[in-house]
């Protein structure tokens, strides 16, 4: 087991996502990474000695990887709060899923300030953990799928910056890291394991893909369970993992593949997510861990607290006490069915009752066919 040389992870996070929205009726309504940091200073998980203050990235800092037009444009349509018909049509900016909004250069801006920070203080090895992070549909000039930067990839270059190559990129998010793909997709310095359900959004990350440098996708059928995602875990991402021998893990730790999720049809609960981050804690000096999807408030931010107790070693209690517990009591899900008579247990406990069943055939074969490719591609 490689130890950390730190005593202890840090959590970048930021004021920012409390007072920040992307609209009434977006997804991203929902508070997410304030309840994080609440619930887990409530828990006594979060002192000011781990607490990093998130930057916010300038333009120039961001043209690592971003276009420097898009980024123009992007501080633009935040200053004047619209968009020009080019700028829509060419860069995705003021579209549904992406829209106008009044922090949409500062909000992004912080969560990839986030992430060039974590590659920086990761030099020397660590654990680091930014709930704000994980938006990997940017592109380089175009927002895309809720994303207005891609901070993961910005995570990668800014280890590479610190002499780091082989680096390890795992996401567990329910949706395909189209942008991430983009970027590191033929690198074969970079193993790249995505796991997310198939023939959803943005329907990219095909099982037959040709294979190049060391990327693995692994689409998933709708209800993929927890016994599912543990023989995923043990014969597909371990594995890779401990061949291909990281200097850096990055792990996109999107809380929508759960079951109370309303953009996925998997059905994990909380308790693989946290299996995952622990299990691949040890295998690399350099562990830093992003959210990226989730989009009910209770869910997403009882996972992610979970991962922050899970990332220090803390017990998850089955009961939460009172002030964890208001804080969860405080949050609405406004304009949505799953909001108006939430369970009794999203108020009382962080940990989901286990959601286990059989392993299908088909997600074993699709496994061991990626696995067959390890001694050629890692």
């Amino acid at each position: 087991m490689i130890k950390d040389p730190r005593t202890a992870p840090l959590f970048i996070g930021s004021e920012i996502y409390r007072r920040s929205s992307y609209g009434p009726w977006h997804p991203l309504r929902v508070p997410r990474v304030s309840t994080v940091i609440d619930l887990s200073r409530a828990m006594g998980w979060l002192g000011p000695d781990q607490y990093v203050q998130s930057p916010k990235a300038k333009a120039a800092a961001l043209s690592i990887w971003h276009d420097p037009a898009y980024l123009d444009a992007l501080q633009q349509a935040e200053r004047t709060q619209e968009v020009t018909d080019h700028d829509r049509a060419v860069f995705g900016l003021g579209t549904t899923a992406n829209p106008v909004f009044p922090e949409m250069w500062q909000r992004p801006a912080t969560s990839a300030g986030a992430s060039l920070l974590a590659g920086e203080l990761l030099a020397n090895g660590g654990v680091i953990y930014s709930p704000a992070g994980g938006t990997h549909h940017g592109m380089p000039a175009r927002a895309n799928g809720f994303c207005y930067l891609n901070d993961p990839v910005l995570a990668i270059l800014s280890l590479r910056r610190t002499a780091v190559r082989r680096i390890a990129y795992i996401d567990i998010d329910a949706h395909h890291p189209d942008g991430v793909e983009v970027a590191f997709g033929q690198d074969p310095d970079v193993l790249m394991i995505s796991v997310h359900e198939e023939n959803r959004w943005p329907r990219t990350g095909d099982l037959a893909g040709d294979g190049a440098g060391s990327l693995f996708n692994l689409p998933v059928p709708a209800g993929l369970n927890d016994t599912e995602m543990s023989v995923i875990r043990d014969r597909l991402i371990l594995p890779a993992v401990e061949q291909f021998a990281p200097e850096a893990i990055v792990l996109q730790c999107g809380a929508d593949a759960v079951t109370e999720d309303p953009l996925s049809r998997l059905t994990l609960s909380n308790n693989s997510h946290w299996a995952i981050v622990r299990a691949l804690k040890s295998m690399s000096l350099r562990y830093l861990v992003l959210g990226g999807g989730g989009y009910n408030p209770w869910s997403v931010g009882r996972l992610w607290a979970g991962v922050w107790a899970t990332l220090n070693g803390h017990d998850i209690p089955s009961a939460l006490p009172p002030a964890a517990k208001s804080v969860l009591r405080e949050l609405r899900f406004d304009n949505h069915r799953l909001g108006r008579n939430p369970p009794e247990h999203w108020f009382a406990t962080l940990r989901d009752a286990p959601r286990n069943g059989d392993a299908r055939e088909e997600i074993i074969e699709r496994i061991a066919h990626l696995a067959a490719r390890f001694a050629v591609q890692v």
